[in-house]
């Protein structure tokens, strides 16, 4: 795949120029990837072990894209992340503050980008374009935000059953 063209519209809204690839998959991957790393870092953060080598992983990945990277807008975001990256550590080592990135922002992105939106310019919109589905804009708008709801609670539930479990609180399961 090779981008060709970025737009960026007025209403924060834009669309990118490719060519080859798979569409339907380049599509819905940053809305979806995004969402599916975000419920691997939580499910990481379910000890202390995990969570040292997950951001591990992630400052290696930062430092190799800092090198990779042909703009100073690139290394300037990377330099900026291993530093609250950095941050987050010492708080986690030296205090018992812990702290969960909250999605709140990601979810009202969905929303705004996806199901509110009415220009048919909109990833949703083109997604709808190719799919054989009958699903229009919107309707794949608010899958991916269910998906995405789906994929902050479940981990966030396990990390709690999982407090619950070493704190000795015990708790019990219940299946309807």
């Amino acid at each position: 795949m090779q981008v060709e063209g970025i737009q960026v519209h007025a209403n924060e809204g834009g669309v990118t120029q490719t060519r080859g690839g798979v569409y339907w998959l380049i599509l819905p991957a940053g809305y979806l990837g995004s969402s599916f790393w975000g419920m691997v870092f939580i499910l990481a953060s379910t000890n202390l072990l995990t969570a040292r080598i997950a951001a591990g992983c992630f400052a290696v990945a930062l430092i190799v894209v800092l090198f990779v990277a042909k703009n100073w807008t690139l290394r300037g975001l990377c330099i900026g992340f291993l530093i609250c990256l950095a941050i987050i550590w010492v708080l986690q080592e030296t205090t018992k503050v812990r702290i969960l990135r909250c999605d709140e922002q990601f979810i009202l992105n969905i929303y705004d980008d996806l199901i509110s939106r009415r220009v048919h310019s909109s990833d949703a919109e083109k997604f709808a374009e190719i799919c054989p589905c009958p699903c229009n804009g919107v309707g794949w708008g608010v899958i991916w935000e269910l998906y995405h709801l789906y994929s902050l609670l479940e981990p966030c539930t396990l990390d709690l059953l999982s407090y619950l479990e070493v704190e000795g609180l015990g708790f019990k399961l219940f299946l309807l």
